[in-house]
């Protein structure tokens, strides 16, 4: 049986990831999150034996490396990390912190059975666009805002650790991905929930900003195919839609969507970190994962559709 690691399983790509794969009884999979921003209810079913959770934060040598050493993974997906705009900016140094987990799991990965490590990296790391759409070797990355150091310096472990020690790696450079299970913290959830409540859904700036939306079973479909069919090694890709969306036309699409009666209330701009623009090359994940990607108004159905958004 192949044994699975997945940091930051209890989270919206995490916590899918891990879903999807248990599906397959030849996986056992061990999921490591310390709740912070993660949820049990985005757990695998209990109903599944081939699975287990532990509670534990990566950061700490002592704890992550009882459950490495005790396990043998095969693989390691290394997902955990303190996300969302809003809290990142406020926690810089626990962001920074995140860099203990890295080294950790690289550490202990390297003189184990571990055969190859995957990262969630962040289309943060690219930084206001120099070009567009951007692209995995051609873009700087120049983001100096704590998450997107972290997640660069990440990368930069996973490389050199591959260098040094010949721990084959593959980086998910991930641009919003959005789930029925993602936090408030994000903007889609965020747009629902007030929408569905004809709450006033709150905008930094103009809104004039883009994003590209990626719905999370087109995320996980692509990633585990990569995993499974052995792509992308020691190899760097964008997972993403490439359709740009002002956020104030996400916001008008929710309400209108919704018939809600919510009202857009603009917030001053964020002084870092809220990128202009955001769009990635995704043709490497086109070739792939070989489907149209989700649309972003068929993964807002999606999405009503579960418990948590029927009112």
């Amino acid at each position: 049986m192949t044994k699975i690691l997945i940091t930051g399983g209890a989270g919206n790509v995490g916590g899918a990831l891990a879903r999807k794969l248990v599906e397959n009884p030849n996986y056992f999979v061990v999921i490591v999150d310390d709740l912070s921003t993660g949820s049990t209810t985005k757990l695998p079913s209990k109903e599944l034996s081939n699975w287990s959770f532990v509670n534990c934060n990566v950061n700490n040598y002592t704890s992550i490396s009882e459950i490495m050493l005790t396990n043998h993974f095969d693989y390691v997906f290394h997902y955990a990390a303190v996300v969302g705009v809003k809290r990142t900016q406020e926690n810089p140094i626990m962001v920074l912190n995140d860099i203990e987990g890295i080294k950790n799991v690289l550490q202990l990965s390297k003189n184990s059975s571990v055969k190859r490590v995957f990262f969630s990296s962040s289309s943060e790391v690219y930084g206001e666009p120099v070009e567009l759409p951007q692209n995995e070797e051609t873009t700087p990355l120049n983001s100096r805002v704590p998450y997107a150091i972290v997640k660069n310096v990440g990368e930069s472990f996973f490389r050199s650790y591959f260098k040094s020690y010949g721990l084959p790696y593959t980086i998910f450079r991930f641009f919003n991905t959005y789930g029925p299970n993602q936090s408030e913290d994000f903007v889609i959830s965020k747009f629902l929930k007030s929408a569905l409540k004809n709450e006033d859904i709150t905008i930094y700036g103009d809104g004039s900003q883009t994003r590209t939306f990626c719905y999370v079973d087109d995320n996980i479909n692509t990633c585990i195919k990569i995993f499974e069919d052995n792509l992308m090694m020691n190899d760097v890709i964008n997972i993403g839609g490439a359709k740009e969306y002002k956020i104030l036309d996400v916001a008008k699409l929710i309400i209108e969507k919704l018939n809600s009666k919510s009202k857009i209330i603009h917030l001053p701009a964020l002084k870092e970190g809220d990128m202009t623009r955001r769009m990635p090359d995704n043709s490497k994940m086109l070739s792939i994962i070989q489907n149209d990607l989700i649309s972003l108004d068929h993964g807002l159905d999606l999405m009503l559709e579960h418990p948590d958004y029927r009112s």
